[in-house]
């Protein structure tokens, strides 16, 4: 959802995919840390309690009606069992609701020129994918040149592994932390603008040249 909003911050048109159920809290509760709240109340309350007390207040300050669906069981009690930390919105959903953010159904295949959703669209420049802590590349991308069908990681190593061939890129492979994953990126956005430079200035020569 960070990426989706830094996206339209920067005056991008940004569609999101959400496959999984996922829970989408307030940041801040009156003003304390949603997660030093959690930690402060689990001295005192059983988990299930202090997760109806968040999706209450989740429900009241951020509203539930934004294509996106809720699991069961509670935001603490899934991270405890299986380690994943809910989302804290820190202004995506307000750019949902505004209809600046999309929420697009799944995407059914990667093709030659672009990507083709469930619904039949197909108007989309760029494909950014957020694939977690544990790789799962290769299940899904056909091409075993720049990922490992090992480890599902880049075969280039640190700092050479954030640019593949045809417009592939990685970020945040390279276990180095934000750090790693800021190094990536600012060279992914630099190398996206030498090419939109390019190819700016190959269309002009052309259409000096008609």
């Amino acid at each position: 959802m960070e990426v989706s909003l830094d996206l339209c911050d920067n005056g991008a048109k940004a569609s999101m995919v959400v496959r999984d159920k996922l829970h989408v809290l307030p940041r801040d509760i009156l003003g304390i840390s949603t997660f030093g709240l959690s930690v402060f109340l689990l001295k005192w309350f059983p988990m299930k309690w202090v997760d109806a007390l968040f999706l209450f207040f989740s429900r009241l300050i951020l509203g539930d009606k934004y294509g996106l669906q809720r699991p069961k069981i509670g935001p603490l009690q899934i991270k405890k069992s299986t380690g994943k930390t809910p989302v804290l919105d820190i202004g995506a959903l307000k750019k949902i609701r505004d209809g600046e953010i999309k929420v697009v159904p799944a995407i059914n295949r990667f093709t030659e020129s672009g990507v083709e959703f469930a619904d039949g669209r197909k108007d989309f420049d760029a494909v950014i994918l957020a694939t977690g802590y544990k790789s799962n590349v290769p299940s899904w991308l056909k091409e075993d040149e720049f990922f490992s069908q090992s480890d599902g990681f880049p075969r280039m190593a640190f700092p050479h592994s954030w640019r593949g061939k045809n417009g592939l890129y990685a970020t945040g492979f390279t276990r180095r932390g934000l750090m790693g994953s800021s190094y990536d990126a600012s060279r992914i956005a630099a190398d996206i603008a030498d090419q939109w430079t390019e190819a700016l200035a190959r269309n002009i020569t052309a259409h000096n040249n008609a």
